[in-house]
């Protein structure tokens, strides 16, 4: 048990978790579950990852990402006792929606889930002639009801506070374009509504090695004494593609786009066989968290090579020496 509880948050007593492997000195390890979903754990099926969990009832809950066989993105709902064994419904979510311009379903994928006050919100990237940030809440992982698109096209990695920010609500977002875009920035935007979104900030931009191409926010926030913990991914073009890794930053609490620390190394990389070799081979790609914050624990969700959906540890003391210590200049 750590000697202060650096997160502010609740206890998850039960959090999917394995302890650093004898010999690793690694700051984040993988589980040795992994993968923990396969590409067809529902028949129509390709691939199932970029997807995010939260704690729900005893277990878990969660919106996945399924692109099936005809290769069309979708979004399903999944529920698991022990965050490891899932039982994703076979049929995608159906959008409560009063606005049928916006309610027509052009596809959906690399959810989050964030708990706000009484209520799950899920963010999305949503088609609307163009990638944009669908947002939508539910209380019952059943019925989910869609809101106004936060952005613009062409938008991608909106990722929610779990708190308001000097009484807003606050998000994450990376600009884009209609492709796989060769670039982008992490912007932060405050509403008051959840339908008027302004004072846009500019958070970080890439950097060398591994975050040289494009970046993108992650899981949730996690709030911590130190600052706001954000893993975020980063991409590399090679000679043979684009080669995603992830790392993480702490932020400013009160205004969340001062930068406090960014690691300059990255935190894990595509090494394995299930995230070199895939539908997109050389991506980890994480996009949810669970925190047990009396223990300090840590588990990340991330999907590898746009295929499978798998699993890593870190602890937040941890993780947060390591930021500072090996931080960007």
């Amino acid at each position: 048990m750590p000697d202060k509880q650096v997160i502010r948050g609740d206890a998850l007593p039960n959090i999917p978790w394995e302890d650093r492997p004898e010999g690793c000195s690694d700051v984040v390890w993988r589980s040795s579950r992994n993968p923990i979903i396969p590409r067809d754990a529902i028949p129509a099926s390709n691939s199932i990852f970029n997807s995010a969990v939260v704690p729900f009832g005893d277990g878990f809950a969660g919106v996945f990402r399924c692109d099936d066989k005809s290769r069309q993105m979708q979004l399903h709902v999944g529920h698991s006792n022990d965050g490891i064994t899932w039982d994703i419904n076979p049929d995608r979510i159906e959008f409560l929606c009063n606005d049928p311009e916006i309610g027509q379903f052009q596809y959906g994928y690399d959810p989050r889930v964030c708990w706000f006050e009484d209520r799950y919100y899920v963010t999305w990237c949503n088609g609307y002639h163009g990638p944009t940030i669908g947002i939508a809440h539910t209380t019952d992982f059943v019925n989910f009801h869609q809101l106004e698109n936060a952005f613009l096209p062409y938008n991608r990695n909106g990722v929610m506070f779990p708190r308001k920010i000097d009484g807003k609500y606050a998000m994450l977002s990376r600009p884009s374009d209609r492709g796989h875009t060769p670039f982008g920035d992490i912007y932060y935007s405050e509403s008051p509504d959840l339908c008027h979104w302004g004072r846009h900030r500019f958070v970080m931009g890439t950097a060398s090695g591994w975050q040289s191409t494009k970046i993108g926010a992650g899981p949730i926030p996690i709030e911590t004494e130190e600052g706001w913990l954000l893993i975020y991914h980063g991409v590399l073009t090679s000679c043979n593609g684009f080669v995603y890794s992830y790392g993480a930053v702490l932020l400013d609490l009160d205004e969340p786009w001062r930068v406090l620390h960014r690691t300059k190394p990255y935190l894990l990389s595509p090494q394995t066989i299930y995230e070199c070799v895939g539908d997109t081979p050389n991506v980890v790609f994480p996009c949810a968290a669970l925190v047990d914050a009396p223990t300090g624990r840590i588990s990340i969700y991330y999907g590898a090579a746009d295929t499978v959906t798998c699993m890593a540890h870190t602890q937040v003391d941890d993780l947060i020496e390591f930021i500072k210590a090996n931080r960007m200049e």
